[in-house]
């Protein structure tokens, strides 16, 4: 049986809302980074020996640099407000999803251009594979939402045009 358009809004809506809260939580995780980095680092032996290593040195980076150049990590708050405002991207979809579908479609090639920003970037910056992996995965878990919620789209245009037949 064939989902209902309203059924497939609803599913179409669910995963959007879901990839909007992973992008505002992912956002506003960036403002207090070092604040972060200091729980992890009272909290150290709960990870591998190669991650302790990765989050000593990277604690280290931000707190230096945040005592002597505080203004470096308006970078990261940008950061934080670019992942606000791309969830707020997906709110035309989520009013509209076949006239908005290009934003989810977007998002699928922001989703797998993750993949050479991480591996080119990556190794100039001195970024570990693993965390470069980590990054990925950011990619992974994004496209995932925006992949099922597409297909829903798909589905909700063809009963939408065929209706008007």
């Amino acid at each position: 049986m064939q989902p209902t358009p309203t059924q497939l809004k609803k599913k179409i809506k669910r995963w959007l809302i879901f990839l909007m809260a992973g992008l505002v939580l992912s956002g506003i995780t960036a403002f207090p980074i070092e604040s972060e980095l200091a729980i992890a680092m009272n909290n150290l032996s709960a990870f591998s020996p190669k991650m302790q290593h990765w989050l000593s040195t990277i604690y280290t980076a931000v707190k230096t640099t945040n005592a002597q150049y505080p203004y470096l990590s308006y970078g990261t708050d940008w950061l934080a407000f670019a992942h606000i405002i791309i969830a707020i991207a997906f709110i035309g979809p989520l009013r509209d999803p076949v006239r908005n579908i290009w934003v989810l479609q977007f998002g699928m090639i922001a989703c797998v251009l993750i993949f050479p920003l991480a591996f080119i970037a990556g190794p100039i910056r001195h970024i570990p594979l693993f965390w470069q992996l980590v990054d990925c995965s950011f990619g992974v878990i994004g496209i995932i939402p925006l992949y099922i919620a597409c297909r829903y789209t798909y589905q909700l245009e063809n009963i939408t045009n065929n209706s008007h037949l």
